[in-house]
């Protein structure tokens, strides 16, 4: 558990200096910045860990940077779940798991939303699907946790600013043992 955890933070602090998409941003800030609007906004420890996790994915492989560009979907919420479920639990692994298709759900759902997409998370929209059908937004809405990965996916669209000011990935380790003790006890 402490191993993972200490493995999370190496990863924020070596593995997420490359830029997130084509923003100015690199995927650190993005992490720091959900995390920090997450823990800004009340919400519990779980939403905390999940806004600082949810793209861990993509430090995870070496396809390297603007992949999107390059026409490749590289499946991060997959490999961010794998990476995840072993510590923590469904509120922090079932809205990482679903925040691609979150993006997906609300670009359908929701008149407007597809237009405050930033440039990277429409290329990738097209990759990862494209807008959801009536018959697959249904089948969203059954999943569990599925309201969280809604919100989990507006931290995400609002953690790309290149002057945002945050704490380091450290503040947040309380969050991860906070959430890896209660998976340790199930």
């Amino acid at each position: 558990m402490t191993d993972r955890i200490d493995q999370i933070m190496t990863l924020l602090n070596t593995k997420a200096e490359g830029l997130y998409g084509l923003s100015d941003v690199t995927q650190k800030q993005h992490a720091l910045q959900c995390a920090h609007l997450a823990e800004q906004a009340g919400e519990p420890s779980e939403m905390i860990v999940a806004a600082l996790v949810h793209d861990i994915g993509h430090m995870l492989h070496d396809i390297g940077e603007d992949f999107a560009e390059r026409g490749v979907d590289d499946r991060h919420e997959v490999v961010s779940l794998a990476y995840l479920e072993d510590v923590f639990g469904p509120e922090v692994t079932a809205p990482v798991a679903l925040h691609v298709e979150a993006k997906r759900y609300l670009c359908a759902a929701e008149p407007g939303y597809f237009d405050t997409l930033s440039v990277d998370s429409v290329k990738s929209l097209a990759l990862q699907g494209g807008l959801m059908s009536p018959e697959e937004m249904r089948e969203f809405e059954s999943r569990p946790h599925w309201q969280a990965a809604l919100t989990l996916r507006r931290f995400d669209d609002l953690g790309k600013s290149p002057d945002a000011r945050t704490p380091p990935p450290e503040h947040f380790r309380r969050h991860l043992a906070a959430c890896a003790l209660v998976r340790a006890r199930a």
